[in-house]
């Protein structure tokens, strides 16, 4: 379905480009809305009326396929089912602390996202992304315990640079800050409560990035 916000000139534009690439005249469609067939034709090249009546627009953008914002009706806040895309939710947590060993995972409910709102924030298709819970306080106050994020698991998403990771070192997983150090080849991890410890000069290679976190979503009480 066609989307997109418009003046009230560009819609009668729109209608007119629309139609012809539909195959309708406007006069059919000008008597399909129950109007003379002159109508719709009067509305494109003169802009009388002004603005299609209510009904009017809504049967066009029904028949045509289109959202009635391109002809000239107001933005649509809720979205559509073919404008979401599920992204799952693993069973496994990443620790903001010490770490926690992880033997395996596996997708134990999935989310519903827009997908223009998560192309906002990567490129990476729904089936890369995962939601993952994070536990302890070594991240606070950016990820507090119980804290829900949306890891980029892509090629883009595990590519190292400055940012939040999830990551295994030593067996265990984790939450960090990496910071691109000096030395090449090295990264800093980051604790981002300072009580917690940061490694300096971490080799890439004694690290596996499993993916960066692009979102997180903050838990109250």
């Amino acid at each position: 379905m066609l989307r997109g916000g418009m003046a009230d000139e560009d819609s009668r534009d729109a209608l007119r480009r629309i139609a012809r690439e539909r195959g309708a005249s406007l006069a059919k469609l000008s008597r399909f809305i129950g109007r003379n067939d002159a109508y719709l034709q009067q509305f494109v090249t003169r802009g009388s009326p002004v603005r299609l009546d209510e009904e009017d627009r809504r049967k066009l953008a029904t028949y045509l396929d289109v959202d009635e914002e391109v002809l000239g009706g107001p933005p649509s806040d809720i979205p559509r089912p073919e404008d979401m895309v599920l992204v799952r939710r693993l069973n496994i947590e990443a620790a903001a602390g010490r770490g926690r060993m992880v033997e395996d995972e596996f997708a134990v409910g999935k989310f519903r996202f827009e997908r223009h709102w998560l192309r906002q924030l990567s490129p990476a298709g729904p089936d890369e992304l995962s939601i993952i819970t994070f536990v302890g306080d070594s991240m606070a106050p950016t990820i507090n315990d119980g804290d829900d994020g949306l890891v980029d698991h892509s090629s883009a998403g595990r590519r190292v640079r400055d940012g939040i990771y999830v990551l295994r070192r030593d067996e265990s997983l984790m939450v960090k800050r990496l910071a691109m150090a000096p030395r090449a080849g090295t990264v800093t991890i980051v604790s981002d409560n300072p009580a917690y410890p940061t490694w300096s000069d971490v080799p890439v290679s004694e690290i596996d990035v499993l993916g960066r976190v692009i979102w997180a979503s903050r838990k109250f009480g």
